[in-house]
């Protein structure tokens, strides 16, 4: 590999085309200088390749908060492997991930994709990821550089807070990644900082990540961010995503000409782009794929993702009823019988299977489950899921009617952008209903497009027209149309759509049943079982990429069913499929709540051997969840702006009496805390030192969290340790502390003195306290 050679072996427009993606998550070749052609895919939590829709059979993880909710660098490491893995099985070389925003409110969409609300855990677990990925030789990218912590008007907003706040708490877990992992790629963020656009902020990108810290890597856009020439090319931004077009290529030729950007500047974003490459097998040595990779549905990765998704539940309470002791159960939900895998948008992608809650736990009980469907959980309708439809087929035709392309599709939806039908003037898709008997079905339309369907021997005509500009509602919240019909065995719905954008599907599912129909079911199914297990949750409509929440309650009469279940069984569990906070009124009316998360395509597995306790749901929250709406920090911004008037006390630092502190989680046994001790470094804490017994009877994982509790300032976790520790047995625990949170930012850095150490189960159950003074 030699750049400086590579440089000179090119003239100015050559240099700068290769600046500009190739393609949606392709970057341009340039066979002379032995530069070969770099793929890229969205992650965070599974490698979906080029295809917004319906692309290659990739594993789907559970989401982000589940995976943080271990606590654990090694699981966090091993995640980043088994990406890789994925990553090098489609011949991709740059992993868009992980996503390193905090849930500084609970009303954003996307936390679902980020790790935690606290900069030290968020930053340390995104290391070991990096790492992961990296040692495999599959670049990672942290995003979204920077303050980019909600959806709303998120490719406007300027994201308003002071020096401190931003070094503190929004800058610090990429000053972690980046100084103890070394990420290979970075990507800018949509918004503004201040007033300044993320893509051309010199001051961060140039200034603190490339200069301060030392970022030898590329700085590319999120897709579409970049909107200037000569600003973002001398701001720091390395590479404009996708491509082609955007504001660089000729553009940018033209303000090098011009004297408004520098070649060099031209050359040093080149360097690194051919770093990237060198660094993935795409310059210089050609790279050898392996060909032995685990498929996503092989037992090794079975295990794996059981294990992520299981270990990461939490039991936020539980009165003894947990883990069932094989009792009957009435087993009831939306949410049991199509169980939520993943979230929305650029994180969503196709997996080999998704294991409902209702096959797993059927799998280990058999009949001793009884299996109801609860209320309606979607306020929009959705693509048909697996066994609705068969012999589905997607078809481009161009202007003149000739068929371009057609397909065996898995489902009945695609993406009309970016993908195989892309450029098509009318796109057909159709699929045979799975029926045994005549039923009075919806069926419908998704996507903007003036479209005819044809079922039953109906044909039906409407136009969905499409928002001008509003990319995410295209892509993530299509507009829908349906009409009832009685549909029988054999008949194929057939739907065109003209002028489509985006995404196109049809819509099969049966006419939804009155809620007091539902719930009058659960309850008659709850008297005859030993216990209730009620699942209940959110769906991508509400966690997804492209849009915040307006609410914390639970979408539809979920709530509504959950208290009538428990007013009528003799034991209620109540299981969450939800990545983030909602809000609990039934919480005082039941036996137990397990937080299982977006567990990823071995759902309904994991959460069976969590209620059984084959595998202790031994998570920790990432999360403080409020007690109310009220209590959420806003994400909606006034005249283009969003302050973060709570400075740095975000999350458990501003929180009082919350429904449930951050790094709470019950598990399955109960812990002592012996004689503790703490370690000084120039006045620093370095370590603290405890005794810790497992008072149950049975083997368990604990989380012991240290917390500084400064002077004058928030408290905040400066150090953990997790601790596998049989039944009655006791052992020393040595937490590591970090000096990065142990500091406070007035135009430089300045230790904190004083004050007092807290060492948890979570903040809500401080089991020792010491003083944070040297003596």
């Amino acid at each position: 590999m030699d750049i400086e050679k590579a440089l000179k072996g090119l003239d100015l427009p050559r240099k700068v085309r290769l600046l500009t993606g190739s393609a949606l998550f392709a970057l341009w070749p340039e066979p002379e200088i032995g530069l070969a052609p770099l793929k890229l895919s969205d992650g965070p939590t599974g490698v979906r390749g080029a295809e917004l829709r319906g692309g290659v059979i990739a594993c789907v993880l559970p989401n982000a908060t589940l995976l943080a909710q271990h606590w654990d660098t090694a699981l966090a490491r091993e995640v980043g492997e088994v990406l890789a893995d994925e990553a090098a099985a489609q011949q991709v070389h740059v992993v868009l991930g992980p996503t390193i925003n905090l849930h500084r409110t609970p009303l954003g969409g996307r936390l679902f994709e980020a790790y935690s609300e606290d900069p030290l855990l968020t930053g340390t677990l995104a290391a070991a990821y990096v790492q992961g990925l990296q040692d495999k030789g599959i670049a990672a990218t942290p995003k979204h550089y920077v303050a980019n912590e909600s959806e709303t008007e998120r490719r406007t907003v300027s994201s308003e807070l002071d020096a401190k706040t931003l070094r503190e708490v929004y800058l610090l877990p990429f000053e972690i990644v980046v100084e103890d992992a070394a990420p290979w790629a970075i990507m800018a963020a949509y918004n503004k900082v201040n007033g300044i656009p993320a893509t051309e902020h010199t001051e961060l990108v140039e200034g603190v990540l490339k200069g301060e810290w030392g970022f030898d890597g590329l700085v590319m856009s999120d897709w579409f961010a970049a909107q200037s020439t000569a600003e973002s090319a001398n701001g720091g931004l390395d590479l404009v995503m996708p491509g082609p077009g955007g504001p660089w290529e000729d553009e940018l030729v033209a303000a090098v000409e011009a004297g408004e950007v520098a070649e060099s500047t031209i050359d040093d974003h080149l360097s690194r782009l051919l770093l990237l490459a060198s660094r993935t097998g795409a310059f210089g040595a050609e790279r050898k794929w392996p060909a032995d990779v685990p498929a996503p549905d092989s037992e090794v990765r079975r295990e794996q993702l059981r294990r992520f998704a299981a270990g990461g539940m939490t039991v936020l309470t539980n009165n003894g009823v947990l883990p069932l002791q094989d009792p009957r159960v009435a087993l009831i939900g939306r949410h049991a019988i199509d169980t939520v895998a993943q979230g929305g948008g650029s994180a969503g992608l196709r997996p080999p299977h998704v294991i409902s809650i209702a096959d797993g736990l059927t799998s280990l009980l058999g009949d001793r489950v009884s299996v109801v469907d609860g209320v309606e959980v979607r306020m929009r309708y959705a693509a048909p899921g697996p066994g609705v439809l068969r012999d589905i087929r997607a078809t481009t035709f161009d202007a003149s009617g000739e068929v371009l392309a057609s397909r065996e599709m898995e489902i009945a939806e695609l993406a009309a952008y970016g993908g195989w039908a892309q450029g098509a003037a009318s796109i057909e898709v159709s699929g045979e209903v799975v029926l045994d008997e005549p039923t009075r079905m919806l069926a419908g339309v998704r996507g903007f497009g003036d479209w005819t369907l044809e079922v039953a021997g109906e044909q039906h005509a409407t136009r969905l027209a499409w928002a001008d500009g509003i990319v995410e509602e295209a892509l993530l919240k299509p507009p829908f149309w349906t009409t009832e019909v009685l549909v029988s065995p054999g008949d194929r719905i057939t739907a065109r759509v003209r002028e489509a954008s985006a995404l196109v599907g049809l819509i099969t599912q049966p006419v939804p049943r009155p809620p007091a129909d539902a719930i009058g079911a659960a309850v008659r199914a709850a008297r005859e079982a030993e216990v209730a297990v009620v699942v209940v949750g959110l769906t991508d409509e509400q966690e997804t990429e492209g849009f915040d929440k307006t609410t914390l309650a639970l979408p539809g009469e979920q709530d509504a069913l959950v208290a009538a279940v428990a007013g009528a069984a003799k034991r209620t569990v109540v299981v969450v499929n939800a990545a983030t906070p909602v809000l609990m009124p039934w919480l005082a009316q039941v036996d137990a709540v397990l937080w299982a998360g977006l567990p990823g395509q071995e759902a309904g597995d994991a959460v069976a051997a969590a209620l059984l306790g084959d595998i202790e749901p031994a998570g920790r929250l990432v999360t403080t969840f409020p007690r109310a709406d009220s209590d959420a920090l806003s994400v909606v911004p006034a005249n283009g702006a969003l302050p973060y008037t709570e400075g740095t006390a975000i999350g458990y630092r501003g929180a009082s009496e919350p429904l449930f502190w951050f790094g709470h989680g019950l598990g399955y046994t109960t812990w002592e805390y012996g004689p503790a001790s703490a370690s000084f470094v120039d006045g620093v804490v370095s370590a603290v030192s405890l005794e810790l017994t497992n008072t149950g009877e049975r083997s368990g994982r604990e989380v012991v969290q240290v917390y500084l509790r400064p002077v004058s300032e928030p408290v905040r976790l400066i150090g953990w340790a997790v601790a596998d520790v049989a039944d009655g047995e006791t052992v020393r625990v040595e937490v590591p502390c970090s000096s990065r949170v142990q500091r406070t930012w007035d135009d430089g850095w300045h230790p904190l003195r004083g004050g007092e150490l807290l060492i948890a189960r979570g903040l809500g159950d401080i089991r020792v306290t010491l003083p944070a003074d040297q003596e």
